[in-house]
């Protein structure tokens, strides 16, 4: 079973449309709002190098952005 997790935020229009897609897939996922944790925002940009959201982890590979087509092809590896 593969692990996804949605880094977001609550005014980001894309994360809703990330959140819709996966949903519409029947895809599982876990949220986890970045803006109420600011130590876990410093950690995603430690680890990405990026300040925006949605980022997603799958299993272990980041999507950064609305990228639906990249998080499909990281669910097939």
């Amino acid at each position: 079973m593969k692990s996804i997790t949605v880094y977001t935020t609550t005014r980001c229009p894309y994360c809703v449309m990330l959140k819709n897609f996966l949903s519409d897939q029947d895809i599982p996922f876990n949220e986890v709002n970045v803006e109420r944790d600011p130590a876990l925002m410093q950690k995603l940009v430690n680890t990405t190098g990026q300040m925006g959201v949605p980022q997603t982890n799958v299993n272990g590979t980041w999507v950064i952005g609305f990228d639906p087509q990249q998080i499909m092809i990281a669910l097939q590896n």
